[in-house]
Parts: C-alpha cells; structure tokens; sequence
C-alpha cells in the first residue's frame, strides 16, 4: 500500500500493526487494535513527556505538526479521551492513505487538515493550545523553518501559560542542529529539556532527539525515570546540564536556520 513515495507495511508480530515509511526512512507505526502500543523508542519518549505534563486522563487541546500515520493523535486519544487535537499534514495523498487504510475512530476527537503546518501555527489563536507536538520532517531532516526563532515565538503564542511544545528531530555528530534549536527555544520557551540516547549525547551517532519546552519547569524527575526504565533506556539533559551541552550555540532566525542534519548513508537500509 503506498502513495508516491509512501508505503504502508504491515507487522510480522501484529495482526493489525504497519510501519509507514516516508522515502525510504520509517517515520510512524500504528495498531489498530492498540493504540497505545509504541513500536519506535523516540515515540515512546514523546509518550511519556505527554503522560507527565497534565494529571492522568485529563482533556487536552493538541495541535500536531506533522501527522505520518497519526500514532501519537491515536495515543493522546486513547490516554486522554475528550482531547480535542487537530493535526496538519502537508502530504494530501498521504492522508487519504492513512485515511483508507488506517482509518481513525470516529469518536477519537482528531480534525486532520491537509496544509503547511508552520502556516497553520502561525495563524492559531493566542492561548488556544495545551500542547503543541512538531514532527515535521522532509525526507529524514527537519525543514529550517521549524527551528528558527520565529517558529519557537508562534508556538509560544499558542501555547497557553503552563503549555508545553514538544519537538521532535534527528542528528547526529556534533549535534550542531541540536545544540542551535535548544539554544533558539530557550529565547521563547525558557524551561527546556532534551531528550536522547547516550550515544547519541555523546556523538557517537546519528538518532532521534526530543525536546520539551515550556515557560514552565517540566516533570523532569519522573521523565528521568521513565526514559531510563524504557526497553531502549535514554537520558534528560535540564538545567546545568543542558547548559554545557549548548555552550555557546547561536539563536537562529527563519533567515539564518538550517534543515537538521541528514543521516548518514545506509542508516535506514537494515529495515527496508
């Protein structure tokens, strides 16, 4: 099942379980029957960040930048029911694929809206928002234009006082992308926490890097726990911390931003 360069594949381990891959690079994995089973670690993170930063089961007002198959509007949702979430995707063929093959149920409370998600934001209203989740990618790079300063101001806007944004992005050695989008938050959103294996911390190689931002401190402790606890066991970098791994990193604007780093060759060819 694919559309242009977007396939649905289906899970050897579950009966209603399939992976989508985005040119070649897996991007979500859903099942039907589980909505709160998270197959990729990186969501798993995003997950439990969402879990913490309002009381179990209490409604949220989600915006999600980036919709893939809709695993997280899926779990938010299931975790969350009478959560009102819109979700904007730019890839109209990609959604009616999702739509037709993945259907979402009818109560589940999700608009999806085929557009340019960072015009979306830009445009939402102030306060209008509990949580806003970015997972934008093109190809497996974020674009620049949701890494600027710009960006991080529309979401902040959006955002009402205790909101968090939760950022989803990929790099690797020397986490210059990283260290510049943390950097650029902390000029809108200054309590921020980031996310990530340790290898990948320590620049040994390239992977999935999530970032929680706020005006707000955000539920670092059990966050801490939680991460480490998981199958694929990470770390959050807050405060002193994160301060050293930023160093001196720039403040970007939509002028001067740059996509995220791409992988390097042949990181995705053992799960094609």
């Amino acid at each position: 099942m694919d559309s242009g360069l977007a396939e649905l594949r289906p899970d050897p381990y579950r009966p209603r379980g399939y992976t989508l891959f985005l040119d070649g690079a897996p991007q979500s994995h859903v099942d039907l029957d589980d909505p709160t089973h998270l197959e990729f670690e990186y969501v798993r993170r995003i997950a439990a960040a969402i879990d913490l930063i309002a009381p179990p089961g209490q409604p949220l007002r989600v915006l999600h930048l980036g919709g893939g198959a809709l695993t997280l509007p899926r779990y938010v949702a299931a975790r969350r029911p009478g959560s009102r979430q819109r979700v904007v995707e730019i890839d109209g063929r990609l959604v009616e694929l999702i739509r037709r093959e993945l259907p979402w149920p009818a109560n589940a409370g999700l608009r999806v809206r085929v557009g340019d998600a960072r015009a979306v934001l830009d445009e939402a209203r102030e306060a209008s928002y509990d949580l806003i989740i970015s997972d934008v990618f093109a190809g497996a790079r974020t674009p620049a234009r949701f890494t600027s300063l710009e960006f991080a101001q529309s979401a902040a806007r959006a955002l009402c006082p205790t909101g968090f944004l939760i950022v989803n992005l990929a790099d690797g050695p020397p986490l210059r992308h990283t260290r510049t989008h943390v950097a650029t938050l902390r000029a809108a959103l200054p309590q921020v926490c980031l996310i990530a294996d340790s290898a990948v911390l320590r620049r040994r190689r390239y992977g999935n890097i999530v970032l929680v931002a706020s005006r707000v401190a955000p539920p670092v402790a059990e966050l801490s726990r939680r991460v480490a606890a998981d199958w694929f066991p990470g770390r959050v970098l807050y405060d002193v911390e994160l301060d050293q791994f930023v160093g001196r990193a720039p403040i970007v604007t939509d002028a001067t931003a740059q996509p995220t780093a791409p992988p390097p060759p042949g990181f995705f060819e053992f799960l094609t």
